[in-house]
């Protein structure tokens, strides 16, 4: 009981650290109200702005040098990072600069990474992991994300005006909310029956969760991923990466919910597909494992 004790606070630890972390990354919003700059500091930096930008991360990362020993440093380090892009995010959305809308695309995918660390932080501290920042998800979904800067960067260059429409960037922010709310709230209600890798056993405390969002669907944290995923690139106006990504995700998360259904058929039985006779995928052609006791 005291070794548990001590896990629990040692876990605890870890996500305080993060969340401070995150929010000294963060504080880079503040720079404009220090220097007595337009809030779009980054979109026209200068030499001054350049070098407050770098005076503040070799400071933060001195700063968490200091604080933490090496484990809680790892943490620390990307929560800080994630927080950094999301206060770059907050200034570039800052104004009418034309980067704008990829300020708020910043935000969006910054938050989500962290959120995932957070989430798993408070509510299956036992699976903690660096991995739970799913920075490094798969190469995949690395070479997804690189895909769609690059459109993003190019269409810019060569279509401006495509990049600026304002109403189908707010379709699709409202995608991102929907969808990462969606999926925290899964994660939350699933508790510690949720977790990032497909459990090949069952422990002592896993049960079958259908309460809540998992009475719409029976997969809310792949729905809110799904959507997230894509209004991410409606967001930035990509219309080669929106229907890339709505192939590759439906592609992957199609394959990710029958190997989970086989598992968790083995693991509930009939218990489970009569739950799956009652409640939706959640994924629009996609009705799960084909499989019967």
């Amino acid at each position: 009981m005291a070794a548990a004790a001590a896990r629990r606070g040692r876990l605890g630890q870890e996500g305080r650290a993060s969340l401070c972390s995150f929010l000294l990354g963060a504080s880079v919003a503040a720079l404009p109200l220090v220097l007595g700059s337009s809030p779009s500091l980054l979109a026209a930096p200068g030499l001054r702005g350049r070098l407050a930008l770098a005076l503040h991360v070799a400071g933060v990362n001195a700063a968490l040098l200091l604080i933490y020993p090496r484990p809680l440093y790892k943490i620390a380090v990307r929560a800080c990072f994630l927080g950094f892009a999301f206060g770059c995010g907050l200034l570039l959305s800052a104004g009418r600069s034309a980067w704008r809308h990829f300020g708020w695309y910043m935000c969006s995918l910054s938050l989500f990474h962290y959120s995932e660390y957070l989430v798993t932080a408070i509510n299956n501290p036992r699976s903690l992991s660096l991995d739970s920042f799913l920075l490094n998800h798969s190469f995949e979904y690395n070479l997804a994300a690189l895909s769609s800067w690059v459109e993003f960067t190019l269409e810019k260059l060569f279509f401006p005006e495509l990049k600026q429409i304002t109403w189908l960037s707010t379709v699709g922010l409202l995608m991102v909310i929907f969808g990462d709310c969606l999926r925290k709230a899964a994660m939350l209600t699933a508790g510690s029956n949720f977790n990032h890798i497909v459990q090949n056993e069952k422990s002592d405390t896993h049960t079958l969760v259908t309460s809540g969002v998992y009475g719409w669907f029976r997969h809310p944290s792949y729905v809110g991923w799904f959507y997230w995923s894509i209004g991410t690139q409606v967001l930035l106006c990509n219309p080669i990466c929106v229907v890339g990504y709505a192939l590759a995700s439906w592609r992957f998360f199609r394959e990710r919910i029958e190997e989970e259904e086989i598992t968790l058929i083995h693991f509930f039985g009939e218990e489970y597909l009569e739950y799956k006779r009652k409640v939706p995928s959640g994924l629009p052609f996609i009705k799960g494992v084909k499989l019967e006791l």
